[in-house]
């Protein structure tokens, strides 16, 4: 075997010669991100060598070779001790080469029947259950550090603001209970875009399909997925939309901790001083020795600002694309693939830094929040009988005049308010949409796939 031929021939290649400059643009950063697809990679041509053994492609000497060898690979990947070589293009055509050194020619026939088309596919599909996964366990234990510190600081009150004026009550309870509810509504859109990416598009090809008779049922069940593109066009025309539509829901949890670094950045102010950080996680000026500023929450929201912006940019790579495969789609990996670390990164951080925050329980002996119980006294004068817009204009008189005095008390017991915060409900719907997952089912599938 000529080990040197096969290490610069490409596996599209026809002998004849490949502009140099022009192969290093279009390669890209496939390589480097390749990397991050490998256990996927190999987990697909596991699943689609076993269906090759079914249709009698592959014989039956030669699928245990052959699967033995790609769980080695398999290891590798996963240990982080995978390379693509210098002169191979992208993970596709590195695992083959592995394979074909180890077991010669036999390892050229897990291609038959697949396109790099729907293996980079599937393997974006693949990586992208494995981060969702991931995500949806940090956004988890959020979740339940937010309604635990809920829960503790129910009756702890603060203004709350609109139009940034001081408005009427809020509480701790609450401001701590809307960021947990946020997240369950966040869950339930990327439980959405799960459903769409749980689809199998193996076997569509480069889009049209295959004359083999390929089982494409028996590596939707292999690989754990609920159901598979059927129309192998349209799995085609999957690739830039499953990752648009998983780049929505990741933009909305990006959405609630931006939301929530603000309110953290105002909050930690002298000018509210509502919450306080360690001095430990705050950061000095080089000029004033007083200052503690609170970066963490400001980089949070501006990383999270960024993730915000990563449906718009892959609308941009493929809203004028028609149906088939275009290189385009290439590029997408460059800021899809970057985006699970760094919304994992800002899920860590916000947990650690709320974790240890603390809050003020005495903001409104400050008298500049004494207003905000007027509602209050309104409803107290409702309830006794005066039309509600005598009592507003009765109030109002008051304030005007000067002769307003608070009773520094709330009410409040309807569902979801400062007395009936309703946080044993909220982690019911949580846990709801988390079940909606089902992510043991693909662990378990794994195991089986990767069994002897």
């Amino acid at each position: 075997m000529n080990e040197s031929k096969h290490k610069v021939e490409k596996i599209w290649e026809k002998g004849l010669p490949v502009d140099e400059l022009i192969e290093k643009f279009t390669i890209g950063k496939d390589r480097e991100l390749d990397l991050v697809l490998a256990p996927f990679d190999v987990l697909g041509s596991i699943a689609h060598v076993k269906m090759l053994h079914s249709i009698k492609l592959i014989a039956d000497d030669e699928l245990p070779r052959l699967t033995a060898e790609l769980a080695k690979i398999y290891d590798l990947a996963v240990s982080g001790n995978f390379q693509i070589e210098e002169g191979i293009e992208d993970v596709h055509s590195q695992v083959e080469l592995m394979l074909t050194r180890s077991l010669g020619d036999m390892g050229k026939k897990i291609h038959s029947g697949r396109s790099r088309n729907d293996q980079v596919l599937l393997d974006l599909k693949l990586y992208a259950r494995h981060e969702i996964k991931e995500v949806t366990a940090l956004a988890d234990k959020l979740f339940k550090l937010l309604i635990r510190r809920s829960d503790d600081s129910k009756d702890i009150l603060f203004p709350g603001y609109t139009h940034l004026q001081v408005a009427m009550p809020s509480s701790f309870g609450l401001w701590f209970g809307a960021y947990a509810e946020s997240l369950t509504d966040d869950l339930q859109l990327l439980n959405a875009a799960w459903k769409i990416t749980n689809q199998n598009p193996l076997g569509s090809a480069a889009g049209y399909g295959s004359s083999f008779p390929l089982n494409r049922q028996m590596t939707t069940d292999l690989l754990g997925f609920d159901q598979m593109n059927y129309n192998v066009v349209y799995a085609q025309m999957g690739r830039g939309k499953v990752e648009k539509t998983i780049a929505f829901a990741l933009s909305s949890i990006a959405s609630t901790l931006s939301k929530m670094a603000y309110d953290v950045c105002l909050f930690t102010s002298q000018n509210f001083g509502f919450v306080s950080l360690p001095d430990n996680m705050t950061t000095g000026s080089s000029i004033m020795p007083h200052k503690k500023n609170p970066d963490v929450f400001e980089l949070l929201r501006s990383h999270c600002n960024k993730i915000q912006a990563l449906p718009n940019d892959i609308i941009l790579m493929t809203n004028n694309l028609p149906s088939g495969y275009f290189r385009d789609l290439q590029i997408i990996k460059e800021v899809f693939i970057p985006a699970f670390g760094e919304l994992k990164s800002c899920l860590q951080i916000a947990a650690h830094a709320i974790e240890v925050m603390k809050v003020n329980k005495k903001i409104l002996d400050d008298k500049k929040y004494d207003l905000i119980f007027s509602v209050e006294d309104v409803n107290k004068l409702v309830n006794g009988g005066m039309p509600f817009r005598d009592a507003y204009k009765h109030v109002a008189r008051k304030i005007i005049d000067g002769d307003y005095v608070p009773v520094k008390k709330v009410n409040h017991v309807h569902e979801g308010s400062i007395g009936n915060l309703c946080n044993d409900e909220i982690a019911e719907k949580m846990n709801n949409v988390i079940s909606l997952f089902d992510f043991d089912k693909i662990d378990n599938c794994y195991l089986e796939l990767l069994s002897k």
